[in-house]
């Protein structure tokens, strides 16, 4: 039956999905746990193709437990692909990229096996796939070349079809146009015979990008609807939702506004489904949670082998407690027996305040996770609706010139529906924005032993997602460094939450300010930092965009000093960072820039 639900599971994914839930109670019957974790990862998969990336993700990370405790390193080296995959899909490529990582390095010492150069090169192409879908071609072309000789090796034909689409998405983004068609018609092939429904979608909606980038609209079109058809066959919403906006986008550059309408309504709906508020949250707190868990599977490592120190030295203590009591008198006993009591106390206070900061880092990163995407998809609707309206009454106008009153009518009525729909979403933004605001008043201004690295990374994402929701053409890699060895930090979360928040903002701003007047070459970036030197952590936030002048470079960090148009800041932000920093903390906040080439701020804070 696992045999049989592996086959279902390119071609018939409701069939692998009833198939595998019968193989996973069959093997918890009689205590198989590694048929569990194999049926658990169909599973997962299945939900995955289906869009469902919070179901997936939490089925996948079952599966992670039980190769854990198997100790099952190739089991789970292929949970962590799974995992990896899946984020890619939704667009996480950071974690996406770390997970696969990890499973990179679980085969790394592994015996050489065909199972184990098939893991390998799945990993490789999901590798490549991911460089691929964050620009960066030449790496891309590498993994999935070095894929295909794999493929080619070993005969594993059902990635194939995958790896040449991916080949001719890399020919694409070259603009090689004959050597893209040849590896997508490949990939069309494999695909009919393997019955791959999914992967001849994605080949298809690859090949209409292909005919759009050399003027051929009709093809680009006729590609695009096929690619929307065979999703729909499959019910695999991710790809109809992919095939809907290139054909909204396509009729509307041809200005047919009403297919562009149509298939803008459909992406719309479709959009709301898979990436509504509640599964984007759930899906971001199950990455935060996850990360908390492999913090404190370490902390509990270091902990338990603290004990062992501990108690070896409490062994020490007791044997010379008993020498004590026939060389020294009783009063000396009596200050070492106190002096272990105490131990063992500060020992005691250790532990507790650890679980109290782990509780508090879980509840800061509830918050922190579902903020943008809370409000996101308000104000989308909002702005979208508000663009349809404009387009509307413009039909509006030129129906009553023509004197065609019923279609005029009509058209009042959608606008009035509209309007009502915006109506709706504004004020659930507002509601939305209150409960914040009410949240943030919530705080003790206690200081508490926070991992700084988490903090920054939810903040970073908080940050991009924010400027993401308001404008959809923004793109910018974020790279981070993080020094794992730091240690945690005495600081109010809340305050220096803000203070990274704002300095993320004004690195977003500064990049996307700069991609307006530089040429296509331009890259934005933005990299995070942390690193503890001299008994200091510091937290370094670096964009590469319009950077600061040098006449005002002194002024930036005064109250109501602003660089940006009038309406877009109030000057407040770095001047608080300023005071939380320095006046509230005991630390530092300096700034390095060059004019049209970059900017770095540095958080300086006590060890």
């Amino acid at each position: 039956m696992s045999d049989l639900s592996n086959e279902y599971l390119v071609t018939n994914p409701d069939s692998c999905l009833i198939v595998s839930q019968q193989v996973y109670q069959l093997a918890g019957k009689y205590n198989l746990p590694s048929q569990q974790a194999i049926a658990l990862n169909n599973i997962a998969d299945v939900y995955c193709n289906m869009g469902d990336y919070v179901t997936g993700i939490r089925i996948c990370l079952k599966a992670v437990r039980i190769y854990e405790n198997q100790k099952n390193v190739m089991g789970l080296a292929g949970v962590y692909n799974d995992l990896g995959a899946t984020y890619i899909e939704a667009a996480d490529y950071s974690n996406g990229l770390r997970y696969l990582r990890m499973a990179e390095r679980g085969l790394s010492n592994q015996i050489k096996t065909q199972d184990k150069e098939q893991l390998k090169a799945i990993i490789e192409l999901n590798i490549g796939e991911c460089f691929l879908y964050t620009h960066q071609i030449d790496s891309a072309a590498y993994y999935l070349q070095n894929t295909n000789r794999t493929e080619g090796q070993y005969h594993y034909l059902n990635f194939v079809g995958n790896i040449e689409r991916d080949l001719g998405e890399v020919e694409i983004a070259r603009q090689h146009k004959a050597e893209a068609l040849k590896h997508l018609n490949v990939a069309v092939k494999l695909s009919k015979s393997n019955n791959d429904v999914k992967m001849l979608s994605m080949t298809y909606l690859s090949t209409s990008k292909l005919y759009h980038q050399f003027k051929q609209q009709d093809s680009a079109e006729y590609y695009a609807q096929k690619a929307l058809e065979v999703a729909r066959s499959g019910k695999y919403e991710q790809d109809a939702l992919n095939a809907g906006i290139v054909l909204y986008s396509d009729y509307d550059e041809d200005k047919n506004l009403p297919e562009a309408y149509k298939y803008y309504k459909l992406a719309t709906i479709a959009k709301d489904s898979l990436y509504s508020q509640d599964r984007v949250k759930k899906m971001i707190s199950m990455d935060f949670e996850e990360k908390q868990r492999l913090q404190d599977l370490a902390e509990a490592q270091d902990r338990y082998q603290n004990q062992i120190r501990t108690d070896l030295l409490v062994a020490g203590l007791v044997i010379l407690l008993i020498i004590g009591v026939v060389l020294w008198r009783s009063n000396t006993n009596k200050k070492r027996a106190n002096m272990v009591i105490n131990d063992t106390l500060n020992e005691l206070r250790s532990t507790q305040n650890q679980l109290i900061q782990s509780e508090k880092m879980a509840s800061l990163g509830e918050l922190t996770a579902g903020i943008a995407h809370e409000i996101q998809n308000p104000l989308n609707f909002v702005n979208n609706f508000s663009d349809v309206n404009r387009e509307m009454i413009d039909e509006l106008k030129e129906e009553l010139k023509a004197g065609n009153t019923d279609e005029a009518l009509a058209i009042a009525d959608d606008i009035q529906q509209n309007e009502e729909k915006i109506n709706h979403h504004g004020k659930r933004a507002d509601f939305i924005v209150k409960g914040m605001l009410q949240h943030s008043r919530t705080g003790t201004g206690e200081r508490q032993p926070t991992n700084v690295n988490i903090l920054a990374d939810e903040f970073l994402k908080l940050s991009y997602h924010g400027l993401r929701a308001k404008d959809k053409s923004f793109n910018a890699e974020l790279i981070t460094d993080f020094d794992e060895k730091l240690p945690k930090v005495n600081i109010v979360q809340q305050d220096i939450g803000r203070v990274m928040l704002n300095l993320f903002n004004n690195a977003f701003y500064a990049v996307n300010e700069k991609m307006k007047t530089a040429g296509a070459d331009y890259k934005p970036e933005v990299t995070v930092t942390t690193a503890v030197e001299n008994n200091w952590v510091t937290i370094t936030v670096k964009d590469n965009g319009i950077g600061i002048p040098d006449a005002i470079r002194d002024k930036i960090m005064q109250p109501f000093f602003t660089t940006k148009p009038t309406g877009q800041g109030t000057g407040l932000g770095l001047s608080l960072s300023y005071d939380i920093v320095v006046k509230g903390h005991g630390g530092q906040l300096a700034v390095t820039s060059e004019e049209g080439a970059y900017t770095q701020f540095t958080v300086s804070l006590p060890a």
